[in-house]
């Protein structure tokens, strides 16, 4: 199994390019299935999850071609015929975002049989919002006996859909039926995160109407026929909150380049509370110095403060993990409230046992007591973000520690071992 030996204990220093966004780069590339025209899309990330995405795209006949390092060109002649087709079980387990397929196909292909989706366990992620949105625009759904998704849609028409929750795959997957369906869809309570922002973008450039991109209310004027483009994926600001996180946690001082400071706001927030922050030093960097505060600051009366998960824009869910490990390292209290997944709190486990000072109070609630000097130890990487925040466990603490399972923090972080080596980490990757 490929594992990271590290020894921390030690700041660290430097500068990281931040790479494309993971979570934009595959709506983005489940939706150059809209057009028979050729979609060229920038600031993709080379991880594991986009390369089973482009595997997914051939499976459907597509032309897939990297044009640079971080550069795709895509072109899908015709789908229409591939409604029968055969998904490679393993593919679609493999990532989550295989369901993201069902929105294209169900407007040009008019449905899909799909095997389950795979990804993270992280907790329950059901599908009903896909169904029950899909089922307002005409479509016919089903999970057969074996798990598949059957979506049937040889009539669609323009609705008025309410999400019964913002979730961002289902908002994205009404998103890109809606675009070739007639008539005029509206999408309320529908997920805003920048991901979503990024398809909107991109469709727009394809010759989609969508109206209200960044709110919670979304409006569409079906087309025909989308067209082809050229479209570039923003910064992952998953990312970048992971090596602030990393540059506070072991008082180091990092810049980070090529970041979209306006996505920032709610990150900086959630920071704030527990002593770090930041200066922007360029339009698109900023500066995470060694001179933080440090401490985790207590509510204007006085009592112990929370960092809470929310939609966008509230603060990120898949910060939780990183800012819950931040927050060992800072002196106070820390309530960190996980409202979305009943399972990702889980992984302070392998923190406790390096020596964190952590009350997990129920499934969706810890309460972090700093500053607590960490054990090395040897781990298993539950999910990404969760591995990423070993990772930055084991970089603060003292002596080596083994991280195990690591193919789930490489899903969705490019080039992480070139990164962390860059900034002075004493790291190895076995395997």
């Amino acid at each position: 199994m490929d594992a990271f030996v590290i020894e921390g204990g030690r700041p660290l220093k430097g500068r990281v390019e931040i790479s494309g966004n993971k979570n934009g780069a595959l709506p983005c590339l489940a939706a150059t299935l809209l057009t028979d025209e050729v979609v060229t899309l920038h600031n993709i990330p080379v991880i594991h999850d986009v390369l089973v995405m482009v595997n997914l795209l051939k499976t459907l006949g597509s032309s897939v071609e990297w044009i640079g390092p971080n550069s795709l060109s895509v072109q899908t002649s015709s789908i229409e015929e591939m409604r029968s087709i055969v998904f490679p079980v393993e593919l679609v387990d493999a990532i989550r975002a295989s369901i993201l397929l069902a929105g294209p196909m169900v407007a040009r292909a008019r449905g899909i049989s799909l095997p389950p989706p795979g990804g993270d366990v992280i907790g329950f992620r059901r599908l009903d919002t896909h169904f029950f949105a899909f089922e307002a625009l005409g479509a016919l759904c089903e999970i057969t006996p074996e798990g598949y998704l059957e979506i049937d849609s040889p009539n669609l028409k323009g609705s008025s859909i309410f999400l019964d929750e913002a979730s961002v795959t289902a908002t994205e997957n009404i998103i890109m039926a809606a675009v070739l369906v007639e008539g005029r869809t509206e999408i309320r309570n529908a997920a805003s995160e920048p991901h979503v922002q990024d398809l909107c973008r991109m469709l727009s450039l394809m010759g989609a109407s969508i109206g209200g991109i960044g709110s919670n209310l979304i409006t569409i004027e079906g087309r025909k026929v989308l067209k082809g483009c050229e479209f570039t994926i923003s910064s992952d600001y998953m990312e970048v909150g992971s090596f602030i996180g990393l540059a506070g946690a072991t008082g180091g001082s990092v810049e980070l380049e090529h970041v979209d400071l306006e996505y920032l706001p709610m990150i900086a927030n959630g920071f704030e509370r527990i002593g770090i922050s930041w200066e922007v030093i360029g339009e698109r960097s900023i500066r995470v110095d060694s001179t933080q505060s440090r401490k985790i600051l207590r509510t204007v009366s006085g009592q112990t403060n929370k960092v809470e998960d929310a939609p966008w824009p509230g603060f990120p869910a898949d910060l939780l993990s990183i800012i819950t490990v931040v927050a060992t390292q800072m002196e106070g209290s820390l309530l960190i409230h996980e409202k979305m997944y009943e399972s990702r709190m889980f992984f302070v486990d392998w923190l406790i046992r390096m020596g964190a000072d952590i009350i997990l109070c129920d499934p969706h609630r810890a309460i972090v007591n700093g500053p607590r000097t960490l054990k090395p130890a040897i781990m298993s990487s539950p999910d990404v973000r969760a591995g990423m925040a070993l990772v930055i466990a084991a970089l603060c603490a003292e002596g080596v520690s083994t991280i195990q399972n690591i193919y789930q923090i490489e899903r969705g972080y490019e080039r992480l071992l070139e990164k962390l080596l860059g900034l002075g980490a004493n790291i190895q990757r076995l395997g």
